[in-house]
């Protein structure tokens, strides 16, 4: 009897030591959804600011931001990769002069996913369809898809934004454009005659994008606000990696690039997302390897690679010249048939009625001259 109390007070202190510290990182419970949902002005994108006086704005809002805390565990890994990316968004942001709001539209582009891919075929982080991803400087081809290549790809969404934004004088107008096109907005504000956002009708797929990334803003700029208690160690790290860049006079493999990263190919695919095939073409680049091993990559590679291509001639099969020969002509006798001629001379039947412009219908009959090659 003794003993089972005894127990039953071990049990209750251990409880409330785990309940301490289990308090001393996260809430008892999650703020309900109906306070959370409550948005109070005001409330801007890039300095511009949100009607939410307009009933239809403050609904519209209202639910995107019910429609991603109900997708609890799709935040949380938005603020884990946060960690990995935003320092690096804000950093370009800041230095071409663009508004820091800016990062939140790749959240809701791509999920701060490099690889994915929409079903009308927009990739990567910022998610450019070929055609424009093209006319930014990316290069899109079987080999590469630098619109997976989120630093390239983020330096071109840079540009693209502020020509927008020069286009149309607004940043909101700016990303509905980046979202729908330039010339669907341009027509849609001529024939309206109003360039006010919140005043025009626009797709509902544009109308809720707008409204998507205000949504993001509001909960990733104050995830405490939302129920979400992140400590540093629960943010992805940033990306960490050296460059080195590669002189292709011919295709080289990646497992070349592997070894002289000292590395996997798994690796470098992973750090490299552009790359499409598992050799890189002619040409020169620029690749990410793993941190250190810049250092006599460039002799580890040319070693290596000078010992593939003595391989490759090594193993290149010989080109066998024959002497030219005469044809032969068969003539054809009673009983024959072209495939009994065929095993005779062992050649494939097919070759004979190619020789002989014959057909499979075609019938043989006796005295007939067929050509028969070597």
């Amino acid at each position: 009897m003794l003993r089972n109390v005894l127990l039953f007070f071990c049990i209750v202190f251990m409880a409330g030591i785990t309940a301490d510290r289990t308090e001393a990182f996260e809430p008892s419970r999650f703020p309900s959804l109906i306070s959370s949902i409550k948005i109070s002005p005001p409330v801007d994108f890039c300095g511009e600011p949100v009607p939410l006086d307009d009933p239809l704005v403050y609904e519209g809002l209202e639910k995107e931001l019910l429609l991603f805390l109900w997708r609890r565990s799709q935040v949380i890994l938005w603020l884990k990769r946060t960690g990995r990316y935003m320092p690096y968004l804000e950093k370009m942001l800041k230095k071409n002069g663009l508004p820091d709001d800016l990062k939140y539209s790749a959240v809701v582009e791509s999920s701060l996913l490099p690889h994915i891919r929409s079903s009308k075929y927009a990739t990567g982080l910022w998610q450019f369809i070929k055609s424009t991803g093209i006319r930014y400087g990316l290069r899109i081809d079987s080999k590469i898809d630098e619109r997976r290549n989120i630093y390239k790809a983020t330096e071109a969404a840079t540009k693209y934004l502020r020509k927008l934004y020069g286009d149309f004088g607004s940043w909101t107008l700016a990303v509905a454009a980046y979202n729908m096109g330039e010339a669907g907005l341009k027509s849609r504000i001529k024939f309206q005659k109003t360039d006010d956002f919140y005043h025009l009708y626009l797709p509902l797929e544009t109308q809720q994008h707008l409204l998507r990334i205000v949504a993001v803003k509001l909960i990733l700029s104050d995830p405490e606000k939302y129920g979400f208690h992140f400590r540093k160690e629960d943010f992805y790290s940033p990306l960490k990696f050296d460059t080195v860049r590669i002189d292709c006079s011919e295709e080289v493999p990646l497992p070349i690039i592997a070894d002289a990263s000292k590395t996997y190919y798994k690796t470098i695919r992973d750090m490299n997302p552009e790359i499409r095939d598992r050799k890189l073409g002619k040409g020169t680049y620029s690749l990410a390897v793993p941190k250190g091993a810049a250092k006599g990559f460039q002799a580890r590679f040319k070693r290596l690679f000078n010992e593939y291509l003595a391989e490759k001639k090594e193993n290149k099969p010989k080109v066998v010249k024959h002497t030219k020969k005469r044809k032969k002509i068969y003539v054809v006798r009673r009983g024959d048939s072209l495939s009994n001629i065929a095993a005779k001379f062992n050649v494939p039947m097919s070759k004979i009625l190619r020789w002989n412009q014959l057909r499979h219908k075609n019938h043989i009959v006796p005295g007939q001259r067929l050509i028969i090659r070597p």
